[in-house]
């Protein structure tokens, strides 16, 4: 690692690690929903520049659609439009921090246990697919799916509508 070029990508993968994680323990910390969101937000990108440094740039860029996107707006919009959101009467602290704290633990050990079993083996370059032979694949390979997901998305929609009609008749 004495070249430079490899000198500020392993600056850069520090620093978009340090973003990504910093700004997650921040949603799991911040009292604040909104700011949470924004830290959440923060996090994602993150998640999406490690993506650009293993050059794959349609994950990135539908990383930042979707999840960025459209998932952090609906979180903001759904924090903004809640009307008893800062209610003093509904309890914003959780009593099972012990046994989550316990679970994450038991996770990570898992994990690291896992990793340090696995033999790893040096990979010749791969390179990514290109956005061109993903659209082929999705519409050759994986299109049962593809329709699939499209139809359980589209399920999940019509059963959201249909929950939000019954709150909007209850009132």
């Amino acid at each position: 690692m004495t070249e430079p070029a490899s000198l500020l990508a392993w600056i850069a993968f520090v620093c978009l690690v340090a973003v990504t994680v910093g700004s997650a323990v921040l949603v799991v910390t911040l009292r604040n929903l909104f700011h949470a969101v924004l830290a959440l937000i923060a996090s994602l990108l993150g998640v999406a520049g490690l993506y650009l440094m293993l050059l794959a740039e349609f994950v990135a860029a539908i990383h930042v659609l979707i999840y960025v996107g459209a998932v952090a707006t609906l979180f903001l919009f759904v924090i903004m439009l809640t009307v008893r959101i800062d209610d003093a009467a509904l309890r914003q602290s959780n009593r099972q921090v012990i046994p989550a704290i316990a679970l994450c633990g038991a996770g990570l050990a898992l994990l690291l246990a896992a990793l340090l079993a696995a033999p790893w083996t040096p990979v010749e370059e791969i390179r990514p697919p290109g956005v061109q032979q993903i659209g082929h694949d999705m519409l050759t390979t994986y299109l049962l799916p593809f329709e699939v997901v499209s139809l359980l998305l589209l399920v999940a929609l019509v059963g959201a509508v249909t929950l939000a009609r019954r709150e909007d008749q209850r009132t």
